[in-house]
């Protein structure tokens, strides 16, 4: 293995002003955005008034229903009748975790390589890349030694545990072989780059002195600004990017890949389940400041006031592809739970005609990412993703 340390170098595509919503992503000049906001929120106000409420679901398990203007359910039937459901989620999260940024907080990347090191496979660089106005996040970019620019290949956003060494874990630098998974998926041929989320690693910053309501959208915005840093690769196909993670980044994988129609397969290993299932309904962990207080200090942790939860946020995934490894003795994430979820998400990938791109692995484990698990994960996400050129070895862990 050869190290070189690097005079910062900066490079990278300069970023558009895209806009990553719900529906879809377009690009505006940042000053027509402004103007086409203003006029929009103008002529609503001034022809039909205020918005109408959000509508309330107190059932996020029955999800093939839809409340109209008057607060009225009514079943989907289409497609159609589902984005607007899908919207009315998104709504709900962002009224726990707070708005999604927009053009304000984006900026061109800046991205600098710090350090270079020559692994047999593939190149790990340690980089930096600009999220916001004044704020660098910390990585890993691991690119194949059998990457061109002429060939492009699909990417992966490695997203890690909670561990004190952030990502260096999935970079295969430490931590536990099971979760070395961003250095194996560089073995198999995907560029993968592996940051460190706020408080860990290298990131030290506070999500709410920069003016977030959770740590979890400062995430959401992080990880979709490494989305933009890998499709401005030209080693990479934008049209084949994929999320993993474990735990802390099981979720964080949800979150990003609901806001961001970029990642089209998702990879959460024990990272989630029905808050109900969740400690039986005491969501008390959810709500410290690495997450969401707004579940405590607004909703008091009472579930029958809380406005979402995670059967309708992988529901929201369709009709890209999920994988999830929920282990049966797994302490965080009750199996019960999980199961929820899925049979609740399963009518709607079912709607939308991909039924098979919703994918589950039940492993006798606990909260761990198994040999074999991880093999089905790699597979699945070279299936979703075009295939990539060849297996690459899978070495750490327990089987």
């Amino acid at each position: 293995m050869k190290t070189v340390p690097e005079t910062p170098v900066r490079f990278g595509r300069q970023s558009r002003c895209d806009c990553v919503r719900a529906g879809g992503r377009f690009s505006l000049n940042p000053h027509h955005g402004v103007m086409l906001a203003l006029m929009i929120g103008f002529i609503s106000l001034r022809t039909w008034g205020a918005p109408p409420e959000l509508p309330v679901y107190l059932d996020h398990t029955n999800l093939l229903v839809v409340k109209n203007g008057k607060g009225e359910e009514q079943p989907i039937r289409s497609a159609r009748d589902w984005w607007v459901r899908r919207a009315h989620i998104v709504s709900h999260l962002e009224k726990v975790m707070g708005p999604l940024p927009g053009g304000e907080r984006r900026v061109p990347l800046d991205l600098r390589v710090l350090e270079t090191v020559e692994e047999p496979d593939y190149v790990r660089k340690k980089v930096e890349y600009a999220s916001e106005p004044g704020d660098q996040v910390p990585a890993w970019l691991l690119i194949p030694r059998s990457a061109s620019k002429t060939a492009k290949r699909g990417a992966i956003l490695a997203l890690h545990q909670t561990t004190a060494i952030g990502k260096d874990e999935p970079a295969g630098l430490g931590g536990l072989p099971n979760l070395h998974y961003g250095q194996e998926l560089a073995r198999r041929g995907y560029v993968v780059l592996c940051p460190d989320y706020s408080r860990f690693g290298e990131r030290k910053v506070d999500p709410y002195a920069m003016g977030y309501a959770s740590a979890s959208m400062k995430g959401i915005w992080d990880h979709m600004r490494g989305v933009d840093l890998l499709t401005s690769l030209e080693e990479v196909d934008p049209a084949r990017i994929g999320v993993i993670g474990h735990s802390l980044g099981g979720h964080n994988a949800i979150f990003v890949a609901i806001f961001d129609p970029r990642i089209k397969a998702v990879v959460s290993s024990c990272g989630f389940n029905a808050f109900p299932s969740y400690y039986n309904g005491n969501i008390a962990g959810w709500s410290h400041a690495g997450y969401m207080p707004r579940l405590k200090e607004v909703y008091d942790l009472n579930l029958a006031k809380v406005p979402f939860d995670f059967p309708e946020l992988i529901a929201a995934l369709a009709p890209r592809a999920f994988f999830t490894n929920s282990p049966t003795r797994d302490a965080n994430f009750d199996l019960k739970g999980v199961k929820t979820c899925l049979e609740s998400a399963a009518p709607v990938f079912r709607l939308l005609g991909v039924e098979a791109r919703l994918v589950s692995a039940m492993p006798d484990a606990e909260h761990d990412f198994p040999r074999t698990e991880r093999t089905r994960a790699y597979e699945f996400l070279d299936r979703e993703l075009a295939g990539q050129t060849k297996p690459g070895p899978i070495t750490g862990g327990r089987p």
